[in-house]
């Protein structure tokens, strides 16, 4: 069942062995309740055994997966590459140039953490056709994965860490937890496990709906009042899911700044209760932060920390640099890892009205367009839906307008923009590669323009929208000097 390997160079390494009993030990956890309910609860039924058998049937696939990964995977680290081969009826391999790796992070689900392995994701700034990391070996050995990990990234020894324990930039608060309660995802989240309880408890010949009905009809709510009621437990059961799994997934979280055994800086963060993850970023490759605050819940200060670093996608875990949590310690981070809190506390350029004026219309449009939808429906629902949908549309374009602004420093281009969540980015000028002057003829006839700066860090490109065209060159060739030899003046005509 092994793979063809080439012969010569260094040699083939395996997979943890650990990982089998670990898988037959998942196999045995997703048979027992099923085991429980059949024997000890004597329940029987479709709606009992179907699920059970389902999740029988998912943890015995996971376990024979897992172990046909496990005799047929190999890898090894060749001067200049990282190469794995791996498959049983469709092989494949794959070479990483150690050159183009750019962060190699560890994480351990609790039943590695059983069985004391990790999987280990090397990261080279790309994916493939299939959305995934450039390489993922699962399961590695704690020792295995560090030293693997040190031979590709000079990151610092954990016995070194240990001895002499980094002052963290940020550690885990359980106050952030309240910042977590509440948002859309939380909603949805309330009701995945309001229909996962009534389904589990149907399985038992519990009726969850009829016991809330039961309740609501109890304390005379009304229609009205039923409805609220309805709506306060959804929240209630999304605060707790959504709560639960935000602490269960940042507890012990430290964001630490060590040093690295090849010179330099690296910033390693560390988080997780039952699942563990570890990522190290080379300070060297930082190009810039975002903060991004959500609409709703601005006003709590409730912010996301990223940072803006080549070889990682700006949606992958190894971006965020702090959990959701308070604006002022998502600043002062931001400011340690810039080395600089001018860009955080610099003055914003305001956008011109017309920009606000632009968004107003686009609000409007889209509110005549969806009641125009609804038209054939009769005079009652196309008017209800104008009436209902204009308000936050023209709140949005207000917000919208509200976030716009940007502004130049020493060495930072601070740039904010967003409607629903405003994004304030501060990129290093010496990381923008390109400038882009965008005007389209809404924007040339109200007298704007976008400047859009490319850069090959976070996601590719960052935009000043909508600002006024006389701040639109003297920001361009901010962010890029160069652009200043492209532009002509003749007549008093002026391009760029």
């Amino acid at each position: 069942m092994s793979p063809a390997l080439p012969a010569g160079g260094p040699p083939w390494r395996r997979l943890d062995p650990r990982l089998i009993w670990a898988d037959g030990l998942r196999a045995v956890l997703s048979m027992l309740p099923g085991v429980i309910t059949l024997v000890f609860l004597d329940a029987g039924g479709t709606m009992t055994t179907a699920p059970l058998l389902a999740l029988a049937g998912w943890g015995l696939w996971g376990a024979l997966r897992d172990l046909v990964r496990w005799l047929t995977t190999r890898y090894r680290l060749t001067a200049t590459h990282v190469e794995c081969h791996t498959g049983l009826l469709v092989r494949s391999f794959r070479s990483v140039a150690r050159e183009r790796i750019r962060t190699v992070d560890l994480d351990a689900r609790l039943i590695h953490r059983a069985a004391r392995v990790c999987r280990v994701t090397i990261g080279a700034g790309q994916t493939n056709t299939a959305q995934e990391a450039a390489l993922v070996l699962d399961a590695l050995s704690r020792d295995a994965a560090e030293r693997l990990r040190r031979e590709l990234t000079g990151a610092p020894r954990q016995e070194a860490v240990a001895e002499v324990r980094d002052p963290a930039l940020a550690e885990f608060d359980r106050r952030w937890v309240v910042y977590n309660l509440f948002g859309i995802w939380a909603l949805l989240s309330g009701a995945g496990l309001l229909f996962g309880a009534s389904f589990a408890l149907g399985a038992f010949g519990l009726d969850l709906g009829g016991r809330l009905r039961a309740g609501a009809d109890a304390l005379g709510l009304g229609t009205v009042g039923t409805i609220g009621y309805c709506y306060a437990l959804l929240v209630a059961a999304g605060a707790v899911g959504t709560g639960t799994q935000f602490f269960t997934g940042q507890a012990f979280f430290r964001l630490t700044r060590e040093r690295g055994e090849h010179g330099g800086t690296v910033l390693r963060t560390r988080r997780g209760l039952f699942r563990t993850r570890e990522a190290v970023r080379d300070e060297a490759r930082t190009r810039g932060v975002t903060l991004s605050e959500p609409l709703l819940w601005r006003w709590l200060g409730t912010t996301d920390t990223s940072i803006i670093t080549t070889g990682a996608f700006w949606w992958s875990e190894s971006t965020t640099l702090l959990p959701r949590g308070p604006r002022r310690v998502a600043r002062r981070v931001a400011a340690a890892v810039l080395g600089d809190d001018e860009p955080l506390t610099v003055p914003t350029v305001r956008h011109p009205a017309a920009a606000l004026r632009r968004r107003l219309m686009w609000a409007l449009c889209a509110a005549v367009a969806l009641s125009l939808a609804t038209a054939p429906l009769g005079w009652p629902v196309w008017g209800v839906t104008l009436a209902v949908v204009t308000p936050p549309a023209l709140g949005l374009a207000l917000a919208g307008y509200r976030s716009l602004g940007h502004a130049v420093t020493d060495g930072y281009l601070v740039l904010r923009a967003g409607a629903m969540t405003r994004n304030t980015s501060a990129l290093r000028r010496t990381a923008v590669s390109g400038v882009c002057v965008r005007q389209s003829p809404l924007q040339r006839r109200l007298g704007l323009a976008t400047v859009r700066v490319s850069t090959a860090a976070g996601e590719g490109s960052y935009a000043a929208r909508d600002l006024a065209v006389t701040d639109a060159v003297p920001l361009a060739v901010s962010a890029l000097p160069v652009v200043a030899s492209f532009r002509t003046d003749d007549g008093g005509s002026r391009t760029a």
